[in-house]
């Protein structure tokens, strides 16, 4: 057994020590050993040794009658079956008759089923019982590339071994101590090819092997098995690193032509491309490192030149592009057209400060302007919002993390000024998305200055109303019906968006600033739930809805008193000891928006 070291391990010490199972279960890819292996333990479980006296041992001796028979497939006493072609149940239960007789000629009897997870549910369920506990002569050896279609109740009656798939040293390792007992001529660029193409695959690589030594008459050089592959000259593709790494897009243009002149597959080029940047990451993330690269091999110190000129960033990028590029050539019309694209996509996409022209000269990219950056020691400091124009009366700073355009301590003589501008006055939503909350909450370095008009209508629809006893009595009124739930869609919107503006004579009249709130329903709903919400006072008033500016309602009251928990939220965070000392000794920063105030209680504004 070939790569295989960690089965061969566990299962030569099972027959060491005669600790045997009823039932094994070899999985794996194609080509890398299952069937073979459960010969050779049936080998193992029936040799006779060579002067026949022999036992269960872990090295069979390949000569003597148990063996040769097992190797010819004529031991009696050794049953193939195929799943794949004998799928049913009917063939399950032949297989299972004969387990009632005991061995013929040898110690065991083993029945290997390959391919098992292509059985059906019912075959499956035929063979449980025996699986489960079989007669003390008779061993089950179970093969599978695909484990997880086998039930878990095969599974759990097994011992599981899963075949790795091989290395490409140990395949040409391998291959090179073949060919030598061969005597085949060989060379070992040409070896190297074949165990990259196998993928894996033992079977694969000789099977390759065997097609080129017919193509090449017998003997096994580079270039006839790169025609027979079809593989791409790793000289073409150091020749595109190279051209890329010094942003060269002429010498990229003029390589992917010359694949298209030689008919080399686009696709072989990425897939070589992308095995050599992997190459590359990882020179460049440990330098020095022995990553089992046979010294002769003489792509191994090309790779290292290139992943020492190009940056690691690019290294990454381009291995990124080359693995995404491969599913893009078969939507382009011309798959070296699409090559073409996708390795002058890294110079499209190349850092700027290395930026180049396509001769290949270095140029000086244009610096763009950059806002200055705060020391780390300001960077934590509250954000403040520069005044966008000269106003009218100083303006004080912003507290910490307050938000972009808002002004909760904005100055009385300010805010009644705002109050008494009706154009300033903006309709508001009852209550604040939360996505706008965050919005808000989160300052900005260099917030772009709004128009003075819209800074302050924003100003005016935000700052508290003025103290008035009607405002007070409304806004507990409404926010103790809709905490109730006593109103709801259009009539809750009413109540919430409207301004008491007086109680006289058994009426109440609201103003409103949109039409669309005073409707009929609306207003009824409202008044019937008024009532409802006053009749212990034994008051039953009527309500008459008005249109017109909106200084004081509970929409712009509750969301005034929400900002101000919010800047106390934040106030406190920024105050306290412990913040403060990570933020001073260990640079700590206070995520924007992550502050969040806790939920009024009950009976409060929301």
């Amino acid at each position: 057994m070939v790569g295989q070291s960690h089965v061969v391990q566990a299962l030569g010490n099972a027959l060491s020590t005669q600790r045997l199972h009823h039932a094994y279960l070899f999985t794996g890819t194609r080509g890398v050993g299952k069937t073979t292996i459960s010969r050779i333990l049936a080998k193992s479980l029936n040799c006779l040794g060579t002067d026949g006296q022999g036992g269960i041992t872990a090295t069979p001796c390949g000569v003597c009658q148990a063996c040769t028979d097992i190797d010819s497939g004529r031991f009696v006493d050794y049953t193939e079956l195929d799943a794949a072609s004998n799928r049913g149940v009917d063939e399950i239960a032949q297989l299972l008759e004969q387990a009632v007789y005991k061995p013929v000629v040898g110690r065991f009897k083993v029945f290997m089923i390959d391919e098992v997870h292509m059985l059906t549910n019912t075959a499956f369920n035929a063979m449980l019982k025996t699986l489960e506990e079989p007669p003390e002569y008779l061993k089950f050896v179970l093969a599978t590339t695909d484990p997880q279609k086998v039930p878990a109740t095969v599974l759990s009656r097994c011992l599981q071994f899963n075949l790795r798939p091989m290395a490409p040293e140990t395949i040409l390792e391998h291959l090179t101590e073949v060919l030598a007992a061969e005597n085949v001529q060989s060379e070992p660029q040409a070896l190297r090819l074949l165990a990259r193409a196998a993928r894996g695959s033992m079977r694969d690589a000789l099977s390759l092997t065997d097609q080129a030594i017919a193509f090449g008459s017998g003997q096994l050089q580079e270039a006839s098995v790169r025609q027979m592959l079809g593989s791409v000259d790793r000289s073409y593709v150091f020749q595109l690193l190279d051209a890329l790494a010094r942003g060269d897009g002429k010498a990229v243009v003029e390589t992917s032509e010359l694949l298209r002149l030689n008919g080399l597959s686009a696709a072989s080029t990425l897939e070589e491309m992308a095995t050599v940047l992997q190459r590359m990451a990882v020179l460049q993330a440990v330098p020095g490192i022995d990553a089992g690269d046979d010294a002769s091999d003489p792509d191994i110190a090309a790779t290292a030149r290139l992943a020492e000129v190009m940056p690691a960033d690019e290294t990454q990028l381009l291995y990124s592009l080359c693995l995404h590029g491969r599913a893009e050539l078969g939507l382009a019309p011309d798959e070296y057209a699409a090559l073409t694209m996708v390795l002058l996509r890294l110079l499209a996409f190349k850092p700027a400060a290395a930026g180049a022209t396509s001769s290949g000269s270095a140029v000086e990219p244009p610096k763009k302007p950059q806002p200055e950056r705060a020391p780390a020691a300001l960077a934590a400091a509250p954000a403040i919002r520069p005044a966008a124009a000269p106003a009218p009366s100083p303006t004080p700073a912003a507290a910490p993390l307050a938000p972009r355009d808002i002004e909760p301590n904005r100055p009385p003589a300010q805010m009644q000024r705002a109050q008494a501008a009706p154009e300033f006055v903006a309709p508001e939503a009852p209550r604040t998305p939360p996505w706008e909350d965050e919005l808000l909450a989160a300052p900005a370095p260099v917030p772009a200055a709004a128009p003075e008009p819209v800074q302050a209508a924003a100003t005016a629809a935000v700052a508290p109303p003025p103290d008035s006893p009607l405002g007070d009595e409304w806004t507990a009124l409404v926010n103790r019906m809709v905490a109730a739930e006593m109103i709801a869609a259009l009539a809750r919107e009413l109540a919430l968006q409207s301004e008491l503006r007086s109680q006289a004579d058994g009426v109440w009249t609201l103003r409103v600033e949109r039409e669309s709130l005073n409707q009929a329903a609306a207003r009824e709903k409202l008044q019937a739930a008024l009532q409802a919400a006053l009749q212990h006072s034994g008051q039953a008033p009527r309500l008459t809805v008005e249109l017109g500016p909106v200084g004081d309602s509970p929409a712009r009251r509750n969301a005034a008193a929400a900002l101000e928990r919010q800047r106390q939220a934040e106030e406190t965070i920024q105050n306290d000891p412990f913040v403060q000392d990570m933020m001073r000794d260990w640079g700590a920063k206070i995520v924007p928006g992550s502050v969040k105030p806790r939920p009024p209680t009950a009976g409060k504004p929301i």
